[in-house]
């Protein structure tokens, strides 16, 4: 069994990723760790966790296999000062803290995209989670950075749920604004827009154009729905294009390219990733739609694991979505 430590449990990547290794076979969880909620059960905070464990929060940790470390962004590298934990430990960093710098203490951290970095993730003891408007907007593009085919402006708007915000609530998550209501924010500043760029280089592109990135609240609790597009300058047709598409992910179990067009319940409570791709006057125009707190973060986190211990990949996210 892996021993599992999770720092930072009381938030939404935390819970969701609590649901996740509860029922997978190869896992222990030893401790949750909140300074915050010591002594508190796991499931009077993750309400829907009540009755299916006994762990309550608790603020050390032992000898755990693999450390997931779900802290606010830039907590974790203060957690690593702080803490002394055996080189051979495994650790998954779900915050940005190693995203775009990936090396600290002695440790090298690999960006997560399994998709792209199957191999590297294997064979290392440090991960860096992507984001999640990273991850929807980089599976969306990556074939065409593997042939070198982004020539022109990227144009991405792309809207999550409120769940994306984190739990601590605020002016613009609270159910008074964001009900019936949608919002642009960082438009053209978003922070994984770096992240998204390092990303589509070691893919393949020999030099990523600018990402014209607009992000935007929606009015809903879960899920990443991206529309991008990009002119077409390549000399494939565009079936040649879809089928390349479908080539390069033809050995990844969770993302897969709709002949139909997508929506975004078909992908909620699940790993999975749906691409769609379509031609309109001399443009390329991908959707992508991803669960921001599962495919975005726990579950990436999850597959993460399963290949830096020599697991199945889908090992623990074999999830049922609600098309309703």
């Amino acid at each position: 069994m892996i021993k599992v430590s999770i720092v930072g449990g009381t938030g939404y990547t935390a819970g969701e990723l609590l649901r996740i290794l509860l029922n997978h076979p190869h896992v222990e969880i030893e401790s949750v760790i909140s300074t915050t909620s010591v002594g508190v059960s796991v499931g009077e905070m993750h309400r829907d966790l009540l009755g299916e464990t006994d762990l309550v929060f608790t603020d050390t940790f032992s000898n755990p296999d693999v450390i997931f470390l779900c802290l606010g962004h830039g907590l974790s590298r203060s957690f690593l000062e702080e803490n002394d934990i055996p080189k051979d430990c495994k650790i998954i960093d779900l915050g940005n803290d190693f995203r775009n710098d990936p090396s600290f203490m002695g440790r090298d951290f690999v960006f997560g995209i399994c998709e792209l970095n199957k191999e590297k993730i294997e064979a290392t003891n440090n991960v860096a989670n992507p984001g999640c408007f990273a991850s929807s907007i980089i599976l969306a593009l990556l074939p065409l950075a593997s042939v070198d085919a982004l020539t022109d402006d990227i144009h991405v708007h792309a809207i999550t749920g409120s769940t994306g915000a984190g739990k601590r609530p605020g002016d613009t998550t609270h159910f008074s604004y964001r009900d019936n209501n949608i919002s642009v924010y960082k438009a053209f500043a978003h922070q994984h827009l770096e992240e998204i760029t390092h990303t589509l280089k070691s893919g393949g592109s020999n030099k990523v154009p600018q990402i014209n990135f607009v992000p935007m609240r929606g009015d809903f609790a879960r899920g990443i729905f991206a529309s991008i597009y990009t002119k077409w300058n390549n000399s494939m047709s565009e079936q040649e294009a879809v089928d390349m598409f479908k080539k390069y992910y033809k050995d990844s179990p969770f993302v897969f390219v709709s002949d139909k067009s997508i929506s975004l319940k078909e992908v909620v409570n699940t790993n999975k990733v749906l691409l769609h791709v379509e031609f309109h006057n001399g443009y390329i125009y991908i959707t992508s739609i991803i669960d921001n707190l599962i495919k975005g973060a726990s579950g990436a986190a999850v597959q993460n694991m399963n290949l830096m211990f020599g697991i199945d990949e889908t090992v623990g996210l074999k999830l049922k979505g609600s098309a309703f």
